[in-house]
Order: C-alpha cells, then sequence, then structure tokens
C-alpha cells in the first residue's frame, strides 16, 4: 500500500506541477490536460448534436435539408462557445486575466490572419443568409458542382467528374455564383440547332417539338418551345428551349440525348445540317489553269 500511496503521490505532484501563473491562478499540467480532454470532448459531442439536429430532430419535418444542416451547424457552433467558456471557469483560469491575450489574438487575426477571419464570417453569412445550401447546384469560380458541405471556412462541391473542390467561403460570398437551384430545380435549357438555306424552316420547328416531347426527362409544363434566332453565314440559327427538373445535376445527359434525337430526326425527315460556306470572289488579275501532259 505504501507503494501505491508513492506512486499516487508522485503522480498528483507531477499534475500539480505549476507551469506559469495566470492572474492569482497557477496554470499546471492538470489544468493543460483538463482543457485539452475537455475541448476534444465538446468537439465531438457538438458534431454529433450537429448530426442528430440535422439528420434525426428535424428529419420529419418539411425543412430542406440545407436549412437542417444550416440549423445543426449553427446550433454546434453556439454549443461549442458557451462549452469553452464553462470549461475555462471550470479550470479555475479567470477570464479578465485573458484581456491582453485576447489583444494580441486581435492584432494576429488583422494582419496573419485575414482570410481565416474572412472566411469564417463569409461561412456565417452562408448559414444565415443562405445563398447557397446543401444540395444546389452552383457554378463559381469555373467550378460547377453540387454542394455537399458548407463549414465554417471553406464549402465543398462535388463535381459530376466525383471530384470534391473546397472552395473558399469568402469567394462565394465576393464573386458572382450561379445557382440553378436557388428557388426550385425547374432549368431552361437551350439547344441551339443551324439547318441549311434551302430547309423547310416549318418542318424544321415540327421536328424540334417532337423531340422535344418525346425526351421523358423533358417537362411539358412549361410547354417546350423553338426559337427562329437569325440567318448566319452558312445556316439558318434556330434554339430549342426545353425545361426540365430531374437532370438539372446532369445538364449533358440531357442535351447529348436531345442532339442525338435531332441528329436522327433530321436525317430521316431529309433535313441537311449545313457545312460552313464560303464565296470565293477574284477582283483582279487572271486565273491561269494548267494542265501536266501524261508521262510517257
Amino acid at each position: 500500500m505504501s507503494t501505491l500511496h508513492e506512486i499516487m503521490g508522485r503522480a498528483r505532484a507531477f499534475l500539480e506541477f505549476p507551469l506559469f501563473q495566470m492572474g492569482s491562478g497557477v496554470f499546471t499540467i492538470w489544468t493543460l490536460l483538463y482543457l485539452v480532454l475537455l475541448t476534444v470532448v465538446l468537439f465531438y459531442l457538438s458534431g454529433k448534436l450537429r448530426s442528430w439536429i440535422a439528420d434525426r430532430l428535424l428529419a420529419q419535418s418539411r425543412l430542406q435539408l440545407g436549412v437542417r444542416q444550416a440549423a445543426g451547424t449553427i446550433a454546434r457552433y453556439v454549443v461549442i462557445a458557451i462549452g469553452l467558456l464553462v470549461i475555462l471557469q471550470t479550470a479555475g483560469i479567470d477570464l479578465t486575466t485573458l484581456n491582453v491575450v485576447a489583444g494580441a489574438v486581435g492584432i494576429g487575426v488583422g494582419f496573419g490572419l485575414q482570410n481565416v477571419a474572412s472566411n469564417f464570417i463569409s461561412g456565417l453569412i452562408i448559414l444565415f443568409e443562405r445563398p447557397v445550401k446543401t444540395g444546389d447546384r452552383i457554378e463559381v469560380g469555373g467550378v460547377e458542382g453540387s454542394v455537399t458541405r458548407i463549414g465554417a471556412r471553406s464549402t465543398t462541391v462535388l463535381t459530376n467528374d466525383n471530384i470534391s473542390i473546397i472552395i473558399p467561403n469568402s469567394k462565394i460570398i465576393a464573386e458572382n455564383v450561379v445557382n440553378w437551384s436557388h428557388t426550385d430545380d425547374q432549368v431552361r435549357f437551350k439547344i441551339p440547332v443551324g439547318v441549311a438555306y434551302n430547309s423547310d424552316v416549318r418542318l424544321v420547328e415540327q421536328i424540334l417539338l417532337e423531340v422535344a416531347r418525346e425526351n421523358p426527362e423533358v417537362l411539358q409544363v412549361p410547354a417546350p418551345a423553338v426559337r427562329f434566332i437569325g440567318f448566319g453565314d452558312s445556316s439558318l440559327n434556330f434554339e430549342l428551349r426545353v425545361w426540365t427538373i430531374t437532370l438539372t445535376h446532369r445538364p449533358g445527359v440531357l442535351i447529348s440525348s436531345l442532339n442525338f434525337a435531332i441528329f436522327d430526326k433530321f436525317r430521316a425527315k431529309g433535313v441537311e445540317i449545313p457545312y460552313p460556306q464560303r464565296d470565293l470572289h477574284i477582283r483582279s488579275g487572271a486565273l491561269e489553269l494548267k494542265q501536266n501532259a501524261p508521262k510517257s
């Protein structure tokens, strides 16, 4: 027993070894371990709370997935902020002694951590204003894909190539963002089509509308439409306009299927898709043609 008491005494003496003075309190190794352990537990439990709110508590409601995840993320930030204050107080740290440290951190944020602070504030703006939410199809800075996660510092976008691209939140706030599904998933696509000048324009219109009606991914309300755009250098230019709600996240699939169907129907109906044409005018001089005599 004496050996056990001796070991426990040494361990206690080690944990109570003072590292530095903080106001009227002493910061020991035990205080450090206490802060690290409870902070790790706090972040772990707050993450579980976020998932529980988004996937269980609000799962039965009519709220969209982005709204549920935003609510869970905000709740997590609140719990972390309150939890850190409680941990510091229970560890015996007088928060008034941290004024100097807070001032130093403020200077650091002002100089070295500008981007981090900007991205964090932008993340809060995104969560509250919701210009972009989880599940949206967006285009920003040449990146196109579906939003899978909105974090405190960055937003994750998954492309159709199954590649996750991390975009800083400040970029979403500062730049123009194309959100294909901001209000709903109903999106209109425009498919340009060119035909030869000797084509029957009413037949072309009829064929394009038939293609749109026969495609199961094209909505019939709003109805498909055909526009005669103008007279090109080599072709009469039309535009097929269709609406879809199912292939918003895969626009290339819809455009490709419509182009295949248009080509097949044009070929069956004898509608010509022209090659580029150019007229050559010789303004002066003479053009001499010579034919080489066959070799014997």
